[in-house]
């Protein structure tokens, strides 16, 4: 059963935050300058078990940096948006090019930039360390920190509640 309070067999795609997210909120800084990601084996499983499951997910982040492209790309992620400023205005094209209502969609996020995509979709997420804004506007707050899971409750939950979660071979590989 899940602790969302959302009709999880509704939700078709599912966009995530980067940092603060799928990495944690403190970020090392390589010699050259450049942020160094940490990311989570577990939100990776999740993610691309989902991707073959035929879910539409999707990264939106003001970050730059091509690892993350890299990472995610190879998880089966097509849809990678980095730079950007303002979220909306993408968030509501990848939503009009992937044919999904708000209703359909679950974001999830942790800072200010992240409000206005939070309350345009069905099902707005906060990791435990967000923002008190963020939580204040999610619909759930997920128990784990950013970069400790928050992807892989999320999408556990929502495969479970589709019937997806372990239900074939696409489960045992990756």
């Amino acid at each position: 059963m899940s602790s969302i309070d959302y009709d999880l067999k509704r939700i078709r795609g599912v966009v995530f935050d980067i940092d603060g997210v799928l990495s944690p909120s403190t970020i090392p800084l390589a010699p050259s300058g450049e942020p160094m990601r940490m990311v989570n084996i577990k939100d990776g499983y999740a993610i691309q078990l989902a991707v073959k499951h035929g879910l539409h997910i999707a990264i939106l982040s003001g970050a730059k940096t091509q690892a993350i492209d890299v990472r995610f790309r190879g998880l089966g992620v097509t849809d990678v948006f980095l730079g950007a400023a303002v979220k909306l205005p993408v968030l509501q094209q990848w939503m009009r090019d992937r044919g999904l209502s708000p209703e359909e969609v679950a974001y999830a996020g942790d800072d200010i930039p992240d409000l206005h995509v939070i309350g345009h979709v069905g099902l707005g997420v906060a990791p435990a360390d967000a923002a008190p804004e963020v939580k204040q506007a999610a619909r759930y707050i997920s128990p784990y920190a950013g970069g400790y899971g928050v992807g892989r409750d999320l999408l556990e939950q929502i495969m479970k509640a589709q019937g997806l979660w372990l239900d074939d071979r696409h489960a045992f590989g990756w």
